[in-house]
């Protein structure tokens, strides 16, 4: 039997070549499967240095996913999960996404934020006011997703942890500091794709509240020694059904009061 260390190198070199050669995602199995999300962490961390070191660059902030209880049950879990943004992966608005430079790629639809003031680990744990005080900016925002063709009726929330929860980028819309006076539990969302009204929710379908995600985010880094800094991305949670893009498609998010957020794929 290999140690804990042992095995989540070696699962993350896994990840890391079936990440780069584009295969299947597949759930993993056995006695050398994780038992923890704590583990499954440590195998993210080890993925994440990896992508790292072939060119990601640097953290740029952090996705928060399973924002529902819905699909928390869907994929077995009773909290979040949490991924890493790297830099090389941050767009801005209107962004051009190159479809060939996925294997499988999905969109969501999500509140991003903006961090001003840092969450520092030995100042946790953090409340709500805790959040509104420390953001700089608020602005609607695309989670890129790599799922690689996973089969969504045989996964589970540690599968997609280990896989950086399949966090490979994300789009920007204009960043508003005005955003306090905003409902954000009943702010209203909106998707259209090549012009024509797909969905509609609200801000709150994320955890009831975007700021919730915020926290989760910041208590869950705390707990294990890091500190969310001044300048990171955080993305609260999807609103809305993952949609999985062809070519040509031009996707406008709208966050009312804030703005909207727009990519074309190519």
């Amino acid at each position: 039997m290999i140690d804990n260390h042992d095995r989540a190198a070696a699962l993350a070199e896994r990840l890391f070549a079936e990440n780069v050669e584009g295969r299947p995602f597949r759930r993993l199995r056995g006695a050398d499967c994780p038992a923890t999300l704590d583990e499954g962490y440590r195998v993210q961390d080890l993925l994440n240095r990896l992508f790292a070191e072939a060119g990601r660059g640097e953290t740029a902030g952090y996705k928060v996913g399973l924002t529902s209880d819905v699909i928390q049950t869907m994929y077995g879990s009773d909290q979040p999960i949490s991924g890493v943004i790297f830099e090389t992966g941050v767009h801005r608005s209107p962004a051009r996404i190159v479809l060939a430079d996925y294997t499988h790629l999905g969109m969501e639809f999500e509140l991003a934020v903006e961090i001003g003031t840092a969450f520092r680990a030995e100042e946790a744990p953090f409340s709500r006011d805790d959040a509104s005080t420390r953001i700089a900016a608020c602005m609607p925002a695309f989670e890129l997703i790599e799922d690689r063709h996973a089969d969504h009726n045989d996964i589970d929330a540690l599968a997609i942890l280990m896989d950086n929860s399949w966090c490979t980028g994300v789009v920007l819309g204009p960043p508003r500091t005005d955003w306090r006076s905003l409902d954000l539990t009943g702010t209203p969302v909106s998707l259209s794709v090549n012009d024509a009204p797909l969905a509609d929710a609200v801000t709150g379908a994320a955890m009831g509240h975007p700021l919730n995600s915020l926290v989760w985010l910041a208590n869950h880094l705390a707990a294990r020694g890091t500190t969310l800094k001044a300048g990171m991305i955080v993305m609260t949670g999807s609103t809305l059904a993952t949609q999985f893009p062809a070519a040509g498609d031009r996707f406008v998010y709208e966050v009312e009061g804030l703005g909207a957020v727009e990519a074309t794929i190519v």
